[in-house]
């Protein structure tokens, strides 16, 4: 018999705050988190444009030793963690006497690894990397550092899928929980906010250029769009077996209803309409409900001109004739990248459980393709009881959840 799923915790690291009271607020405010970096400017970016993320204390929590173990996402991934874990009420006592596992997002390390290399270069010898620099550099560092610091002791896995990571880690958890394989799983994603990180994706002239007018930059499925914002963090859901939640008690906040997944099998950075279209069919299919069930669509859209009409293209394709509300919360938060597929669940399990959604920032007008979509503007007091989210990423990697409000 399979089992249902459901989210018992939430955690969240990001520009919009670190709380997820701070960040309900942010959202239903509609505050953009965007930023003139100089710092990046002086650097030669072309675009210095960047999410204002703080960076963690972990002083008064973890020694010196384990710090060293951590490269930036893992900092905002131990904060984001120690929330939801509080949030779920799972304690350590009982963590340590069940079989909780951790499946995080994350798909590169650019910080720490450019930072060991260049010790190896100056110095002529490997010795120079420092004893940490191994674990830092892995793009599994967020779940070996979350595994031993929570003494977690069930799956331990790294979902490493481009900007859809976040998500597929959910899906991932949900497919192991629904089967009966796990009891309990923390998920999530991370992306380090460091300009090491997206140098290269500067490069590629993939940014916006607005750097006179920063908050402004990031604008979802407009006409004006010109590119991305890059963001980072970290975001943890707590996600468990319905019935081993309910028997310790836990709070129970949202049901994940389903999980879709595809390949574009096409163009590395180009998307098509057909592979998310098929993401959205699949999550449907796996849901057992209705495009006209969905209250609400929170959209990958990053705020490129191809990107997001391919996206706006495949929700009206599937939707048809119901115009769905849709936003997305990339025109407040920027990119996190690795970490989106897990803090856009987040987010919008905040605006499901507060009757509220939040507008996508920065859409004015439409262009002849987004206007196929319901974009919704500014933030309306709304209530739904089920949400679908997309994630999209390089190499045509798509996920799709949707998760029911209990």
């Amino acid at each position: 018999m399979e089992r249902r799923v459901v989210i018992t915790g939430m955690g969240i690291w990001s520009c919009l705050g670190t709380s997820l009271d701070e960040v309900r607020q942010s959202l239903y405010d509609g505050r953009s988190g965007i930023i003139f970096s100089q710092e990046r400017k002086d650097a030669g970016f072309r675009s210095p444009i960047c999410a204002d993320v703080p960076r963690a204390n972990l002083k008064p929590y973890l020694n010196r030793n384990l710090r060293q173990l951590m490269p930036e996402e893992a900092e905002y991934a131990y904060m984001a963690t120690m929330q939801a874990l509080e949030h779920a009420r799972l304690d350590q006592d009982y963590i340590d006497q069940h079989e909780v596992g951790v499946i995080y997002g994350n798909d590169s390390v650019a910080e720490d690894t450019m930072v060991a290399l260049d010790k190896f270069r100056q110095f002529g010898g490997t010795a120079a990397c420092g004893s940490g620099a191994i674990f830092k550099s892995m793009n599994s560092t967020v779940t070996m550092n979350l595994a031993t610091l929570f003494h977690l002791k069930g799956i331990n896995l790294t979902a490493s899928a481009a900007c859809a990571s976040g998500s597929q880690a959910l899906g991932l958890a949900f497919l192991l929980i629904k089967n009966g394989l796990q009891d309990c799983i923390v998920c999530g994603g991370a992306e380090e906010n460091n300009m090491y990180g997206i140098a290269a994706f500067d490069g590629l002239q993939a940014f916006s250029k607005r750097e006179d007018d920063p908050t402004h930059a990031s604008r979802p499925f407009d006409r004006d769009r010109d590119g991305l914002v890059p963001s980072g963090g970290a975001a943890t859901l707590i996600v468990e077996d319905y019935e081993h939640a309910v028997r310790r008690g836990a709070p129970i906040l949202a049901e994940i209803l389903g999980w879709g997944f595809s390949g574009n099998g096409d163009h590395i950075s180009t998307p098509n309409v057909a592979g998310p279209a098929r993401s959205l069919e699949l999550c449907f299919i796996s849901a057992g409900v209705k495009p006209t069930d969905i209250g609400y669509v929170n959209a990958h859209a990053t705020s490129t001109k191809i990107g997001d009409a391919r996206e706006a293209q495949a929700i009206a394709q599937i939707f048809g004739d119901y115009r769905v509300p849709v936003t997305s919360t990339k025109g407040q938060t920027g990119h996190e990248m690795w970490m989106a597929g897990a803090s856009e669940i987040v987010y919008t399990t905040l605006m499901m459980k507060n009757d509220f959604i939040a507008g996508s920032l920065n859409f004015e007008n439409p262009d002849e393709e987004t206007a196929c979509i319901n974009v919704v503007p500014e933030t309306r007091e709304s209530h739904f009881d089920m949400f679908l989210s997309n994630s999209f990423g390089f190499g045509g990697t798509n996920s799709t959840l949707i998760v029911k409000n209990l």
